[in-house]
C-alpha cells in the first residue's frame, strides 16, 4: 500500500518472491516528473545518502543514467560549504553524487518499477480497511475504494500486505478496531517549520552549477536563527529550504523569505539567490510533531502484515533520514524473506519489525539529539531515549571540536553517522570520546561527571548510551582505526 518512495523499493523487493505484486496509491501519477498530491512533502529538498544510493543501485542497476537523462547533474568535485555555531569549514565532494529532486527520482524509480512483469500499480485507489481470517490472527487482503467516479470498493486478497502508505498511515487504528493493543508511539514535539523557493539560474551564471554541491548554513540554537540550504538540481534550477524547530516559522512571503535569507549567519547564499530568477513564491510545509511507532513491541501481531518507511517513522527532514531508512528497510526485508524461505517460521512479520527498528531507533535517536538542543522542543514518548541527554552535550561538542579544528575527517564522521553511512559506535569510541571531552571546559565537565561514577569511560558509555552505540568487536576497531588516524586519537586518561 502506497507507491511512494518506500512503496516502489519495497515492491521491486517483494518481486522476486511473490508471483504478483499490486501496489496500492491515491493519487494519480503524473506523465512526466511532478509533486503529487499525497506527498506534501515532496517540493522540497531531499537528501539520498550514499547508502541509500547504493541499495537504490541494486535494486534498479542503471537507475543513476535515467536520472542524468532526466537532468540531475553530478556534483564530483564541487564545493560544499557549512557553516555552524563554531565555524565553518569548506571542502570538495569527491564522490559521483546526484543532485536531482524527489519528483525526479520517483518518476525514474517508478518507471523502471513499471517494467517489472509481475508488479502491478492501482492508482486513484484507498485502503480503507485490512481483511482478515475469522480469528483476526492473519491479514488476508485489504478492501480499497475508489477515490473518484462512483467510489466503488472491492476487496483484493493477497499472501502479504505491506503497508507502505507514508505518514498518512491508519495501521494503528486499523489494529485496534481488530482487537490488537498497539503500544503509544514516542513523539517528539517540535513544531518544525520549511519554506522552500526554487530560482532559475540564467545561461551567464551557469557557472554557479559548476562549482557548488550544498551550502549548508545551520540554523542556531542559542541565537534562534533559521538553517538555510542551498544546492541546485536538474534543469538548471536551484532550490533554497530555509527552517527551524521550536515554532517560529520561515515566511512564505516572497519579499519577508528573501529579507530572511539575508539575515542568515552567513551572507554567502544571500549573494548567489540575488542573481537568480525565481520561479514562484515560496512554499511552506509545518510539522507539529514527529513519531516513532513501537509495533516490534506488540505481543500479538497478525501474519501477513508488515510496516514500512514513514508508516514506521518520521524524521526532520533536515536530516536527510527518511529515504535511507526506507531503502534499508526494503534491503532488510530481501534479506528476511530469504531466511523465511529457507526456514519458514510463524513470527515472520515481528522478526522484520525487530530487525529494521534497530536501523529505525538510530536514525531517531540522533534527530532527537539534534532537536533537543532548540527551546519549545520536547520529547513526549512513553518510554525515555537511553542516553539522551548525554547525546545532546557529547554532540554539540563534537560538532565543536570538528568544525575548530577544521578536520573534515572528524566532520564527515559526525554527518556519515547522523546520515547513517557510518555505524554510531565510531562516534562514539571512549578514544574518540576522551579527545572531544578533553578539548573544552564543558567537555572537562561532563568527564568530570563521568568520573564521579567511578568507571572507566568506556563502562560509562556503555551504561549509558544505547547497547549498538558502544559495542566494538575486533573487525570494528580496525575500521574505526582506519577512519580516525593516530594523530587525532587521544591519550587523555579515561575517568576514575
Amino acid at each position: 500500500m502506497g507507491g511512494g518512495f518506500a512503496g516502489i523499493l519495497t515492491a521491486r523487493v517483494l518481486s522476486d518472491y511473490y508471483s504478483e505484486v499490486l501496489v496500492i496509491e491515491k493519487d494519480e501519477y503524473p506523465e512526466k516528473p511532478g509533486e503529487r498530491a499525497g506527498i506534501p512533502q515532496a517540493f522540497h529538498p531531499h537528501r539520498f545518502t550514499d547508502r541509500g544510493k547504493q541499495i537504490a543501485n541494486r535494486l534498479f542497476p542503471g537507475y543513476e543514467d535515467e536520472m542524468i537523462a532526466g537532468g540531475a547533474r553530478s556534483v564530483r568535485n564541487k564545493k560544499l560549504y557549512f557553516l555552524n555555531q563554531y565555524g565553518s569549514l569548506e571542502m570538495q565532494n569527491p564522490d559521483d553524487d546526484l543532485k536531482f529532486s524527489r519528483a525526479l527520482l520517483e518518476w525514474v524509480l517508478r518507471r523502471r518499477a513499471h517494467d517489472i512483469p509481475n508488479v502491478r500499480f492501482m492508482p486513484k485507489h484507498e485502503v480503507v480497511s485490512l481483511l482478515t481470517n475469522a480469528e483476526r490472527s492473519a491479514v488476508t487482503g485489504v478492501r480499497v475504494s475508489e477515490r473518484s467516479g462512483m467510489r466503488r470498493e472491492r476487496e483484493l486478497a493477497a499472501e502479504l500486505v505491506v503497508e507502505a502508505g507514508g505518514r498518512g498511515s491508519r495501521l494503528s487504528a486499523w489494529l485496534t478496531e481488530l482487537g490488537y493493543s498497539v503500544p503509544e508511539p514516542n513523539r517528539l514535539q517540535l513544531s518544525l517549520g520549511y519554506s522552500t523557493r526554487r530560482y532559475r539560474i540564467p545561461s551567464h551564471l551557469a557557472h554557479l552549477t559548476e562549482m557548488w554541491d550544498t551550502i549548508h548554513i545551520s540554523g542556531q540554537p542559542a541565537q534562534g536563527t533559521f538553517g538555510g540550504v542551498f544546492s541546485t538540481i536538474e534543469h538548471n534550477m536551484a532550490e533554497l529550504v530555509l527552517s527551524r524547530p521550536g515554532g517560529q516559522y520561515p515566511p512564505v512571503n516572497a519579499n519577508e523569505f528573501e529579507k530572511a535569507v539575508a539575515g542568515l549567519p552567513d551572507k554567502l547564499i544571500a549573494d548567489i539567490v540575488q542573481q537568480l530568477e525565481p520561479v514562484a513564491p515560496p512554499r511552506a510545509y509545518r510539522i507539529q510533531e514527529l513519531y516513532c511507532h513501537c509495533y516490534e513491541q506488540m505481543d500479538r501481531w497478525p501474519s501477513g502484515l508488515l510496516v514500512i518507511g514513514d508508516a514506521y517513522c518520521i524524521y526532520d527532514p533536515v536530516f536527510g533520514q527518511g529515504m535511507t531508512v526506507a531503502a534499508i528497510a526494503a534491503e532488510m526485508l530481501g534479506s528476511c524473506l530469504r531466511e523465511q524461505q529457507s526456514e519458514p517460521r510463524p513470527d515472520f512479520a515481528q522478526r522484520f519489525h525487530r530487525s529494521i527498528k534497530r536501523v529505525i531507533e538510530t536514525a531517531w535517536w540522533f534527530n532527537c539529539a539534534a532537536d533537543l538542543q532548540w527551546e519549545r522542543v520536547e520529547y513526549a514518548g512513553p518510554r525515555p531515549l537511553k542516553g539522551i541527554e548525554f547525546g545532546c552535550r557529547y554532540l554539540d561538542l563534537f560538532l565543536r571540536y570538528a568544525t575548530e579544528r577544521g578536520d573534515l575527517t572528524l566532520y564527515g564522521l559526525y554527518w556519515g553517522v547522523s546520515s547513517l553511512g557510518i555505524p554510531p559506535r565510531f562516534l562514539f569510541h571512549p578514544e574518540t570520546a576522551a579527545a572531544v571531552l578533553a578539548a573544552t571546559e564543558e567537555g572537562k565537565r561532563l568527564l568530570g561527571e563521568l568520573a564521579a561514577e567511578g568507571e572507566e569511560l568506556a563502562d560509562a558509555l556503555f551504561r549509558i548510551l544505547p547497547e549498538h552505540f558502544i559495542m566494538m568487536d575486533d573487525e570494528s576497531a580496525k575500521e574505526w582505526a582506519a577512519i580516525v588516524p593516530d594523530e587525532r586519537k587521544s591519550t587523555a586518561p579515561n575517568p576514575g
